[in-house]
C-alpha cells in the first residue's frame, strides 16, 4: 500500500493508505499542480501548469500547454506510466486537466481528470 495524496488520517488514526493506481493518480496530480521551485529538493519537479491559469487563451497556448504537460509527466513519473493523451481546458481562472495514460506495471488504460482553481496572479 501507499500512503494517500494528501496526506490524512484513517478511521483508526493511522495514516491513510491506497492502492497502487490511486497513488499512480495521485502522483499526476502532484506533477500536474506543483510548480517547478517549489520543492527544495527537487527544485526541477513539477510542471509549471498553474502559472497557465490567467493566461489569455489561445490555441497556441493550449498546444504549448499540453506539450508541457506531457514532458512533465513523462520526466517524473515515465517509469510508471505510459502518456496517451492529454488535454488542458482554461476558463474564468478553472483548469481543467484530462490525462489518458497506461500503467506499465498493468498495461491497464486509465483516464485522469483534475480541476484546480487559480489563486490570483
Amino acid at each position: 500500500m501507499n500512503i494517500d495524496f494528501p496526506i490524512h488520517f484513517d478511521g483508526r488514526g493511522r495514516t491513510a493508505e491506497v492502492a497502487t493506481d490511486d497513488h499512480i493518480r495521485d502522483l499526476i496530480e502532484q506533477v500536474l499542480f506543483t510548480s517547478p521551485g517549489e520543492r527544495v529538493n527537487r527544485p526541477t519537479f513539477g510542471s509549471g501548469l498553474m502559472q497557465l491559469v490567467f493566461a489569455p487563451n489561445s490555441d497556441e497556448l493550449a498546444t504549448a500547454t499540453q506539450f508541457l504537460v506531457q514532458a512533465a509527466l513523462q520526466q517524473w513519473l515515465g517509469e510508471l506510466i505510459d502518456v496517451g493523451d492529454v488535454q488542458v481546458e482554461s476558463a474564468d481562472a478553472v483548469l481543467r486537466v484530462t490525462v489518458q495514460y497506461t500503467v506499465r506495471r498493468t498495461q491497464q488504460a486509465q483516464v485522469a481528470n483534475f480541476t484546480r482553481k487559480g489563486v490570483g496572479p
